[in-house]
This record gives C-alpha cells, structure tokens and sequence, in this order.
C-alpha cells in the first residue's frame, strides 16, 4: 500500500507525458497532496475548478436517477489531457485523482490503466 506522497510521485514518474497530478477532497475543493505543476499548472487551483466539474456531474447523474458510479472525467485540450479519476472505496468517499498530461507526449489508455493501478495501491 502506498502513502499520498509515494502515489502521486508514481503518478508523476510513471506515467508518460504527466505534467501534474494532485489528490483532491472534492467536498472542500483542497488539494490533499501534488507533485508536478508549476507556473503554467497551478495544482491548486485546478483542483478547486475540477472539484466544481465533479460536483455538476455527480448532481447530473442524481437528477437524472442514474444509479451507476462515476469511473474518470476526460477533459481534451488542444495540448493536454486532464484525466479525473474518482477514488472507490469506503474509505475514499469524496476524494479524486487530477492527472494533467502533455498529449503529445501521452498515451491516454496507459495513462487510465496506470491510475486505476496507483489507486488500487493507494492507502489514505
């Protein structure tokens, strides 16, 4: 099992292509932990506006009356991918992985596959 800080430097290591990553408490809109990012990725203000794109569709899908469960939110840029992956788990209510990727140096699928693996590992 990995801690908060081993994760997302995993995330950030092993997938190719990753600018930033951050895990988010979606109730708050803080960021729990990040590596990466920079001048032109504010970690912390990504994840308060993807806390706002979360809530919206969990909303949706109750108004809705869709009993499925959210797996990730793929938003495409002209140059990034920002991949939302929500946590599963009794423990995890509430929280998501932000991945933010250069895609032109990303393989998207690999990416989903690697987070759905450091989530599995993940220990909060």
């Amino acid at each position: 099992m990995a801690n908060t800080q081993t994760a997302l430097k995993e995330a950030m290591t092993s997938i190719e292509g990753t600018l930033g990553v951050a895990l988010v408490d979606y109730s708050s809109g803080m960021a729990l932990g990040t590596v990466g990012g920079g001048k032109e990725l504010d970690l912390a203000v990504a994840a308060a506006g993807n806390t706002d794109v979360v809530r919206a569709k969990v909303r949706t899908m109750e108004q809705l009356g869709l009993k499925d469960a959210i797996e990730d939110i793929l938003i495409t840029l002209g140059s990034q991918y920002h991949l939302i992956r929500l946590l599963k788990g009794r423990d995890n209510q509430g929280l998501f992985l932000y991945l933010a990727l250069d895609k032109n140096r990303a393989n998207l699928a690999m990416a989903r596959h690697q987070l759905r693996k450091i989530e599995a590992d993940l220990e909060i």
